[in-house]
């Protein structure tokens, strides 16, 4: 059971259906569980499992690298990768079903979604940064999509562009982890082409740019004043992930950008609701 949490990354899944419901509550203005958006939010969690289980089917040899300490279930032989490729079906069937209740145009950006994530691992991460774009707008994406689901997409833009930030500059964080299995499988991922403290840099300065960009589109987008106090702490936790990541300390920087998501998912829906 805790091996298939793991292969699965259930707290990414428990934190991608919160966005898909925060992205309908932004929409709504207001906190509700109307069927299209909890067809949306079941959706999301199919996807993403079928997506995170296909990545580690995919990236057994370098995370028998990167992870030595058995972190990846499969690698480690945890688990079978016949049950892994269940779990890959079990995720699909979950994921289309439910978009497919929600609408055609949901259905379509969960398959557009859903290409992007199959085509991840074997094509785009290997070039570089079309593979770090990718994954940073497939990674925002859930308030966008619980907007949609409740017919209101424009509204889900901003907490997209922000989300979609903040993972860009985790996933550069987790390519300085995995250099050492990237390397060992060809792949050209940043600290590969531009070197380690090239690579430090360019996601020191992501971060850093982050932050009145927080504070920037929220007004463009007439967010209540409720929003900026806990932005700030947001801002403050990227900071703190831009340090840690200066001195070297990658996991602390990955595992405090993951803290701020969550605090700026928060700020994102007072900042319309309250």
């Amino acid at each position: 059971m805790i091996n298939g949490w793991r292969l699965v990354r259930g707290h990414n899944l428990v934190i991608a259906a919160a966005g898909v419901l925060a992205g309908g509550w932004i929409a709504l203005g207001h906190v509700a569980f109307p069927n299209l958006l909890v067809f949306a939010a079941i959706s999301g969690i199919g996807l993403g499992m079928a997506g995170n289980v296909v990545n580690d089917l995919q990236d057994a040899a370098a995370d028998r690298v990167n992870h030595p300490g058995g972190e990846r279930p499969l690698a480690a032989g945890r688990i079978t990768r016949d049950a892994a490729h269940l779990l890959v079906w079990l995720g699909l069937l979950v994921g289309l079903a439910g978009a497919a209740l929600v609408s055609g145009t949901q259905l379509l950006v969960g398959i557009a979604v859903l290409g992007l994530m199959l085509l991840y691992s074997p094509v785009l991460k290997h070039a570089g940064w079309p593979g770090n774009l990718a994954v940073a707008a497939i990674a925002g994406l859930p308030p966008f999509y619980g907007a949609l689901s409740v017919g209101r997409p424009g509204a889900g833009l901003v907490p997209w562009a922000l989300a979609a930030w903040l993972h860009l500059g985790r996933e550069l964080v987790k390519d300085l982890q995995d250099e050492a299995g990237d390397r060992q499988t060809g792949r050209r991922t940043l600290p590969i082409r531009i070197g380690r403290p090239g690579a430090v840099r360019v996601a020191w300065w992501f971060c850093v740019a982050f932050v009145p960009w927080a504070f920037v589109l929220p007004t463009l987008a007439t967010y209540s004043g409720l929003y900026y106090p806990i932005a700030a702490i947001a801002g403050l936790v990227v900071m703190l992930a831009a340090t840690a990541l200066r001195r070297d300390r990658l996991a602390a920087a990955s595992g405090r950008l993951k803290v701020a998501m969550v605090i700026g998912l928060v700020a994102l829906v007072v900042g319309r609701v309250v």
